[in-house]
């Protein structure tokens, strides 16, 4: 049995930072665990313009203790209005290094998002030639389609036909819940890939409704049945290049989540290293473990893999009720669970 085991230090493809006290809080638990993460765009207003990136960049970096070896690799939200000229531009200057897209009201501060992924062609076509890649939350937001169906039915209406038009298109479908989206990657052109969140590799959506409402448990998109988190596990865990980490962590403060109208996130940071390994421990893959988190992601964004190095060891660990103080409070996946595995160095 392995008792330690030593990887390349390990990046997150996908990670909400929040802005202001939130992100004062949470930012040093990413930048503890990951050399690199892909920064959400989604703030209030969205970081649409290179000099909104660049200034929340800064944000990021002053958030985090002096010293700190991480890079936040920012993105651009979408919008119906977006500017291709201006994208490649930022892109070449290195300031973002993708382009997020939200179906409008799909989830979290979405509602700037596009409403009609086609028209954007121009800069679709743009992104194509310089080789910047999409970033999907993968969803219709069609009222009259079931909420557990939402990913299944994005990639029948709209994936398949993206991926046809823009064949050199690299895209990224993001924290995939579904069988459906786990086989569809798999068999897809190598310019598409997903990313893997760990709740959706550990709970499936009875979760949600344990002995009651459990909105810590809720985030978008939403967990699906048994089937569907045993599909997902098994593509993260097969050793495919076309699978890698993206947390998702999405911190709300406690009130936000728990009341009647909760917002949708886990706040998964602090311990995701942790939640990871134990998916790929039981499921007897660890030598599969430090491709999915610290090479995939990587070699799929064409960028050099990271030269440090981190170590996780079999040893217990409790999960705080809450992370926090008196004005920030956030509940992190796995409150007052134990963990059998710890980071220990990097």
């Amino acid at each position: 049995m392995t008792d330690r085991l030593t990887i390349r230090r390990p990046d997150d493809w996908h990670v909400h930072l929040r802005d202001g006290a939130m992100l004062q809080l949470v930012a040093p638990y990413t930048a503890r665990q990951f050399a690199r993460a892909i920064i959400m765009p989604n703030l209030t207003p969205p970081v649409t313009t290179a000099d909104a990136a660049r200034a929340y960049r800064d944000r990021i970096m002053a958030a985090l203790p002096a010293g700190t070896d991480f890079t936040p690799l920012m993105t651009c939200y979408l919008t119906d209005g977006a500017d291709p000229d201006a994208i490649a531009a930022a892109h070449a200057e290195g300031v973002f290094t993708a382009c997020k897209l939200y179906p409008a009201h799909a989830t979290t501060n979405s509602a700037h998002g596009v409403t009609d992924i086609f028209a954007l062609a121009p800069v679709l076509e743009r992104m194509q030639a310089i080789g910047m890649p999409l970033l999907i939350h993968g969803e219709v937001t069609d009222k009259d389609i079931d909420i557990f169906d939402r990913e299944a039915v994005f990639i029948d209406r709209t994936l398949r036909r993206l991926v046809a038009d823009f064949p050199a298109l690299k895209i990224v479908m993001e924290h995939i819940t579904t069988r459906e989206a786990a086989d569809y990657v798999a068999e897809a052109p190598d310019t598409v890939a997903a990313t893997i969140t760990p709740q959706h590799l550990l709970i499936n959506r009875n979760a949600i409704f344990d002995g009651g409402i459990r909105p810590h448990a809720y985030c978008l998109p939403v967990a699906k049945r048994e089937q569907h988190r045993l599909a997902v596990r098994k593509a993260a865990v097969s050793g495919s290049a076309k699978f890698f980490l993206g947390t998702d962590s999405a911190p709300h403060v406690v009130a936000a989540k728990e009341t009647s109208c909760g917002c949708a996130g886990i706040f998964n940071a602090p311990y995701a290293l942790e939640s990871y390994i134990r998916v790929f421990d039981e499921e007897g893959a660890l030598d599969r473990f430090e491709a999915f988190v610290s090479e995939n992601g990587a070699r799929f964004y064409g960028l050099p893999l990271n030269e440090g190095t981190i170590t996780l060891e079999r040893v217990d660990q409790t999960v705080p009720d809450r992370i926090g103080n008196d004005t920030e409070s956030v509940v992190p996946f796995h409150a007052g669970e134990t963990l059998g595995w710890r980071v220990v160095a990097g």
